[in-house]
């Protein structure tokens, strides 16, 4: 998603020379492929957008995936492109790095202060041995490799998977089968309370550019060689329970709403501090019921469509 976001995004800023390769054409997960593949490429820029993903049912159930297949393509991509002379790799994470139990608005230097949510820990430990791989390239070599922290994201391109799909995807199709269905009513895993923080991907993929072209001097302005990466987000964030009551009326859902509190609510409250973003002179642009429609109607043209 993040990535297809990225490729859309520099095609519509008049950039050419953009080299991808999906999954079919290069498996991240081996090492000696990927080293070929920058061997035999010149590369000037990479952005790192590739990594196993989940809600919190994948990450119950597959922490070991998790946290391995991370571990690996961030390893195989940061190290081939230090030994290929590339200069510039901008590194995407996620905003579960913070503590479970940490201050909101959630700052950069948050970071390694606490214990991580047990739900997504294996993740998470993941992408932050990916910011410090970036640091320690950066301190040892003079390399110059950004990360970046996203907030949750959706949009096209989202995996809409019924079991691994994150909450944006996930309550999407549930609410278009009910309405399909003539459903009265719909179960929402959890309490409904718990915070949350979701920005298009389309805002993730500009910020990103953004971030990776900002000169060094006025990146280096704003970090610290040890805690150099930035927060990504929209400063706002609401409930589950008020995220399912824009996607009913997105897709048109008349029924009740019940949340099933037995099941886990994982971090009550997740809200990035972005005034380290804004600084350097970004800030997200695409609100959330907008946001929303733009994502379901992908669904329907795309997902859907290819059922049909």
């Amino acid at each position: 998603m993040v990535g297809s976001a990225i490729h859309r995004n520099l095609i519509g800023m008049g950039h050419e020379n953009i080299l991808t390769a999906d999954r079919s054409a290069l498996n991240l997960l081996d090492q000696r492929a990927v080293t070929e593949f920058f061997q035999c490429n010149s590369i000037d820029q990479v952005y790192l957008a590739a990594a196993k993903v989940g809600g919190i049912y994948a990450n119950n159930t597959y922490p070991a995936e998790f946290i391995y297949e991370n571990l690996v393509v961030q390893t195989n991509v940061i190290h081939a492109a230090h030994r290929s002379g590339v200069q510039e790799l901008l590194f995407l994470g996620s905003s579960c790095i913070y503590p479970k139990a940490v201050v909101q608005p959630m700052r950069e230097d948050a970071l390694l202060t606490g214990v991580l949510e047990a739900t997504n820990e294996p993740y998470a430990v993941a992408k932050i041995a990916g910011i410090k791989l970036c640091e320690s390239y950066n301190r040892q070599y003079g390399r110059d490799y950004r990360s970046v922290m996203p907030t949750n994201l959706y949009g096209p391109n989202d995996n809409f998977h019924p079991k691994n799909s994150h909450v944006v995807p996930a309550l999407l199709r549930r609410f278009h089968e009910a309405v399909q269905n003539n459903s009265r009513e719909i179960t929402i895993w959890g309490s409904g309370k718990p915070m949350r923080e979701f920005l298009h991907v389309d805002d993730m993929a500009a910020a990103c550019i953004y971030v990776m072209e900002l000169p060094i001097d006025s990146f280096q302005a704003i970090t610290e060689p040890m805690l150099s990466h930035v927060n990504v987000g929209t400063g706002q964030d609401c409930t589950i329970g008020e995220l399912a009551e824009v996607v009913a009326a997105v897709t048109g859902f008349k029924g009740k709403l019940i949340f099933d509190s037995s099941k886990p609510d994982g971090t009550m409250r997740k809200l990035l501090d972005v005034s380290r973003l804004e600084k350097l002179g970004w800030s997200a642009k695409i609100k959330l019921e907008a946001g929303i429609r733009d994502s379901y109607q992908w669904y329907i043209e795309n997902v859907l469509t290819a059922r049909s």
